[in-house]
Order: C-alpha cells, then structure tokens, then sequence
C-alpha cells in the first residue's frame, strides 16, 4: 500500500525551507529516495525565489529561518498562489504551530522528528490534492464543493480554501446532521488515528471564517458541547460556540 501510494506521488516537485544543513539533507534524501522532486531552499527570500522560478506541489517549511521566518514564507507565498505547506516546529511551541495553521499551513510535524513520518504527511497532503476518482458537486446552504475541481463556492463565490479547509468543508458537506468528535475528523478528515487536536480546532475556526456570515455565531458548522461539531443545513442559530 505504502508503494503505491509513492507511486501515485512520484516526480510531485517538493521545496525543503531548512536552514540546519544536516535536516535539510536528511529530509531531502528521504523525500528524493520516495520519488520526489527535491530542491532546497536555507532560508526565505531564497525559498520565495525558487518558487517562483519553479512553483513547488508542496513545500517543508521550517518556522525558525533566519532573517524571514517561516510564518512570513508562508504568507508570502500564500499571496502568489495555494500551495501545500508542512511545517516543522520544536517541540513544545504550541503557540507557534498555532499561528502556523492560521497562515495557512496545513500540517506540522515538531523537532525532533522521523524523517520517515514526514514522507507519510507529505503523502498524505499530496494525495488529499489530487483525487483518485472524479465525483459529483454537493451543494448545500448557499455551499458547493466540487471534489473533481477541488473548488468551493459560497453563494456563487470561490472560496479561498486551503487543502485541509477545503477536505473538512467536502466531509460535512457530506454528512449533515451528523455530530463527529475531533477525533473522528482527525481520522476521517486527516487520515490520522492519533495527533494534535488543536489543528482541528484551529482548522474549524479558520473554516468559519469563510463560509460563515457571523463566525462568532456560526449557524452551519456548530459545537454540540462535550461531543465535537455538527453541520446545520438548517442556518439555526449555535448558542454553544
């Protein structure tokens, strides 16, 4: 399965933003032996300068750069164009992988790390962008996801989704009604059976952010208290935000 997975990903262009040599060389020969296009990058204007020049399908993004940080990167490139982003974070920065997932990243993988489980998310996101089978738009409550496009609108507009808001959006376009735990969206959202809980919560308030008219009083994505979120295709007023 592993294989094949690889397979699917082989020649996806991969930017390492590292500025530790010895990471940066280990991430690279892992990623180049997995398939990937592997190019490098030791800080950000450099990283800004060899994704224009070759825009990357993904980028590894260290938070701590010299002189731009990675948070700055992020945004940066963010405003030319969407790109997958993984970033790498010590241990114990909470508030740093935080305010990474608000920029914009979409996983994160803390110091000090397995190379061979920073394959595995980046996998994991490239796959995540790159359907296997064309499937229909779901629309509802002013909101249509089309999974074969990767495009979701609210009300006729696009909505600048990153990939993960875009695969939560899909799931509870799908499943409405339904209440799911965070650890149920970790497992059917991220594909994960364990990590960080945050980055659902961080990912459910970015989310309301957009397709929300007032995201302090959501309507369509809801917390049921004690449990996790509930879609409402209903638009009835949440009092347990």
């Amino acid at each position: 399965m592993e294989q094949q997975q690889s397979n699917a990903q082989a020649g996806a262009r991969v930017l390492v933003v590292e500025d530790d040599p010895t990471v940066a060389e280990i991430v690279s020969g892992y990623l180049d032996r997995a398939g990937y296009v592997v190019d490098h990058a030791g800080d950000g204007p450099d990283a800004l300068t060899r994704a224009a020049a070759h825009w990357p399908d993904l980028v590894v993004l260290d938070l701590m750069l010299p002189g731009m940080d990675g948070l700055e990167v992020c945004r940066r490139m963010r405003g030319r164009g969407p790109v997958p982003v993984i970033m790498l974070t010590a241990r114990g920065d909470e508030d740093d992988r935080i305010l990474g997932l608000e920029v914009g990243a979409d996983d994160y993988v803390t110091k000090p790390f397995s190379p061979r489980e920073l394959v595995l998310r980046v996998e994991s996101v490239l796959r995540r962008t790159r359907p296997v089978r064309p499937s229909g738009a779901v629309r509802a409550a002013g909101l249509s996801v089309d999974p074969a496009a990767r495009r979701a609108t609210k009300d006729g507009t696009e909505l600048p989704l990153t990939i993960r808001e875009f695969d939560l959006l899909a799931f509870f376009l799908n499943h409405p009604g339904q209440v799911y735990s965070r650890e149920d969206l970790m497992r059917e959202v991220w594909g994960w059976d364990f990590g960080d809980l945050s980055t659902v919560t961080v990912h459910v308030r970015r989310l309301r952010g957009k397709v929300e008219d007032d995201p302090a009083r959501p309507r369509l994505i809801q917390t049921v208290w004690g449990v996790g979120y509930r879609f409402d295709t209903t638009g009835t007023a949440n009092p347990e935000v």
